[in-house]
């Protein structure tokens, strides 16, 4: 391990992490040096502390629920107080409540809405904070990663995930602005979108082929590049959203403009939108919309996607 890529004394706060893609990401940064606050809803993060202090490293859980505003000061303070620094931010709680958007209830919005994005935003914020304050009396940079969780569906606006998706969407905005806003005090913040054989994607995935190797969506594969993220090797890497999983990790570019439409006079009328418009959508694919569905074509694993089958 060299040093670009060491975490050694390095504080890592990890939410979501009692299971599946969490506890796969406290581990990766463990392994890499890191002492970590792990934190869930449950007693499972105090199972993934033992697991870290198996590997010679430091953990203390914090369980509470990160839509919760106050929580994310809590997560600072417990890194703060129990190892002296606030380094890496990984935001990964998140729930599922899918339905349609014709059956979803105020409350699978509100919940969904609250625990991803909430809870990304309400860590997010206590870090700045601490860093500001850091940068400030230090009179300098900090060090300061910050990991965000989206997902595909916000790229293709699933169907039975309006909440979901919706959420996902805006964690990558937060994520952007949390990179233009921080990167003065030597913050940086990225997003990533994963996916992983999980307990959380139960039901999504076919079952993994037999293999002496790594399953070709196991959440360790999510987690080297978390780990990467978290490194000093990584200081140039800003408000950027990576896809990952399999054995590869894409960037993702930024939209682009695919046609402007100008008005003949300097305003439009109806009429002239019509003109201009209309003809120009007239026998567009259905599934040529926003949505990119071309990242879907970066699938190289093989393994069956049992929910959009059905």
């Amino acid at each position: 391990m060299n040093e670009t890529t060491s975490l050694e004394g390095r504080t890592a706060v990890v939410t979501g992490a009692g299971a599946g893609l969490g506890r796969a990401e406290v581990l990766a940064l463990a392994a890499r040096g890191a002492n970590v606050v792990v934190n869930d809803v449950g007693s499972a993060a105090h199972d993934v502390v033992a697991e870290v202090e198996a590997l010679g490293r430091k953990a203390v859980a914090v369980t509470g629920d990160v839509g919760d505003w106050s929580l994310g000061e809590q997560l600072v303070q417990a890194a703060v107080d129990s190892f002296g620094s606030l380094d890496i931010v990984v935001n990964n709680a998140g729930i599922t409540r899918d339905t349609m958007l014709f059956n979803l209830s105020e409350q699978q919005w509100d919940d969904v809405i609250r625990v991803h994005l909430k809870g990304h935003a309400s860590v997010s914020r206590a870090a700045a904070v601490h860093w500001r304050q850091a940068s400030k009396a230090t009179g300098g940079p900090v060090y300061g990663r910050v990991v965000n969780t989206a997902s595909e569906a916000f790229l293709f606006g699933s169907a039975g995930q309006a909440n979901y998706s919706a959420a996902k969407a805006g964690i990558v905005a937060l994520t952007l602005s949390t990179s233009q806003g921080l990167s003065r005090y030597g913050v940086t913040a990225n997003a990533i979108c994963p996916r992983a054989r999980t307990g959380m994607t139960d039901g999504v995935f076919a079952e993994a082929a037999t293999s002496d190797g790594l399953d070709i969506l196991a959440p360790e594969r999510v987690g080297t590049l978390v780990g990467y993220l978290a490194s000093p090797a990584s200081q140039g890497i800003s408000g950027q959203v990576f896809v990952v999983y399999g054995d590869f990790v894409a960037l993702l570019a930024p939209p682009t403009v695919e046609k402007k439409f100008t008005a003949a006079d300097g305003t439009f009328t109806v009429e002239e939108l019509d003109e201009q418009l209309t003809g120009y959508f007239t026998g567009r694919s259905p599934q040529q919309t926003f949505s990119a569905y071309d990242i879907a074509r970066l699938d190289t694993t093989g393994v069956q996607n049992v929910a959009a089958s059905r």
